[in-house]
């Protein structure tokens, strides 16, 4: 089941911030930021290593150093 939620253009660009991949729905990010910020007040310090992960891992994926599925199963031997 699925539901539309109003959100202001300002909102929904700094959504598209988040996301990690171009077609990453807003469902993903949303239910990823959900996810932050319910660990920042259980464990403060984990949230900050993710945040800083995350942040890393997008900043690796704009240079296109990343593996696709392909290359990964190749490299497994899968």
């Amino acid at each position: 089941m699925a539901t539309t939620i109003k959100v202001q253009e300002g909102t929904k660009m700094e959504l598209d911030h988040f996301r990690e991949y171009k077609n990453e729905s807003y469902d993903e990010v949303i239910a990823k930021i959900i996810f932050i910020a319910k660990s920042c007040k259980t464990e403060p310090k984990l949230s900050r290593e993710t945040i800083e992960a995350i942040e890393k891992s997008r900043e690796r994926m704009k240079k296109g150093h990343f593996l696709t599925e392909k290359e990964a199963r190749r490299r497994l031997g899968l």
